[in-house]
């Protein structure tokens, strides 16, 4: 059986973003070529990992749905996503935090803390190892900074993203219903996500359920670490004198 087909099926099984023939030409060109699960898991990584926006067509297809020209106005009461439609995040905010929560949050993820109950709890580097693997620095910092997720994304939060499609296009989504695998901490800068069709689009702001959106992962660490110092600053500047001692 050809590999290509069979190796593009597979990518598309799992609602990642649609690859390049690019990417599949090249990581099917081995002989012998690896078996179809490495292969899967190659192109994953390199899926996630990508930027959507670069029209190169080496990793992403680029000629992959993308949001309609009018999504962002906020004079259209309601219309849906017609198709769908492969996103990644460049920002997210917990709109359930006041502004100084908001830098503690970022802080002890910052330190590596987490909670526990009511417990605030320090990220061991044993700790680390276990949750992927690795004993070096930036497996580390990783694992820390995932360990910050549970002081986040509480039953009752509401978080606030900027998506952005394969043509560049912004847009802002807001939680509509929670859903457990955003937050900060939790969810990576360039991160994918797949919107459905017929999600709906309110004022310009995507209403995101469970239902209309498929959590893919992925994370661009330039844009994570940027962000993550950029927001940081941001937020203890606008806090200032106002911050509780």
């Amino acid at each position: 059986m050809d590999l290509i087909p069979q190796l593009r099926r597979a990518i598309l099984a799992q609602s990642l973003p649609p690859p390049s023939q690019t990417l599949l030409t090249t990581l099917t060109s081995r002989s012998p070529p690896p078996p179809i699960p490495s292969l899967l898991a190659t192109a994953k990584a390199r899926l996630l990992a990508s930027d959507l926006t670069n029209t190169s067509g080496t990793v992403v297809d680029p000629s992959m749905p993308v949001f309609p020209p009018n999504i962002d106005s906020a004079t259209v009461q309601e219309s849906t996503i017609s198709q769908n439609t492969h996103v990644q995040v460049l920002d997210i905010e917990n709109l359930s935090l006041s502004r100084w929560e908001q830098v503690e949050e970022l802080e002890a993820i910052e330190r590596g803390e987490r909670t526990r109950g009511r417990q605030v709890i320090r990220v061991t580097d044993e700790e680390n190892g276990e949750a992927d693997g690795s004993s070096s620095s930036a497996g580390q910092t990783q694992a820390a900074r995932a360990g910050g997720a549970a002081a986040s994304g509480g039953a009752n939060d509401v978080h606030r993203l900027v998506l952005q499609d394969g043509r560049g296009k912004k847009v802002f989504a807001v939680e509509l219903k929670r859903i457990s695998g955003i937050g900060i901490g939790k969810t990576h800068i360039g991160e994918k996500i797949l919107l459905r069709a017929g999600a709906v689009v309110a004022r310009g702001a995507v209403l995101l359920t469970p239902e209309n959106c498929t959590l893919l992962g992925g994370k661009i660490e330039a844009w994570h670490e940027a962000w993550m110092e950029g927001r940081l600053a941001r937020l203890r500047e606008s806090v200032g004198a106002d911050r509780p001692q």
